[in-house]
């Protein structure tokens, strides 16, 4: 995958790789020693159904996708369901 920068990230629209949209990216979590990314945090939408999606959320709400589920990042991340 190309290099692409964080601040061109946030607020893109994250969409499952059946077509269904998630919701927004609202950050990423990494390990500061390492560097490594872990999770993408995405806010859901508001048509997003409880229980829709089987990826862990924060406390307030937001999904938890490990980054190894993203497949392609250009008008929307998509991301392996």
């Amino acid at each position: 995958m190309a290099d692409i920068l964080a601040e061109n990230l946030s607020g893109k629209a994250v969409m499952g790789s059946d077509g269904t949209e998630l919701g927004q990216l609202y950050n990423i979590t990494m390990d500061l020693k390492t560097g490594a990314l872990h999770d993408l945090l995405v806010s859901p939408n508001d048509e997003v159904r409880p229980g829709q999606f089987a990826f862990e959320q924060d406390d307030r709400g937001r999904f938890r996708v490990p980054v190894s589920r993203v497949q392609a990042v250009k008008d929307y991340i998509v991301i392996q369901r």
